[in-house]
């Protein structure tokens, strides 16, 4: 089960440096996740000061 950024994400990155698979790039208006690379390991989550990266 993939994490999926939600819209309350702020781009500010954190996530994408925190990625162990470099799963997370940056979309047009916020991060995305590519669901085939995430290994579900939370670390975006871990990080994020806002809470966007959710377990779908």
């Amino acid at each position: 089960m993939a994490y999926v950024i939600g819209e309350d994400c702020i781009s500010c990155g954190a996530c994408e440096a925190e990625c162990p698979v470099s799963a997370i790039k940056a979309g047009d208006d916020k991060y995305v996740i590519d669901a085939e690379a995430c290994v579900d390991c939370g670390a975006c989550a871990g990080v994020c000061p806002v809470d966007a990266p959710k377990q779908n």
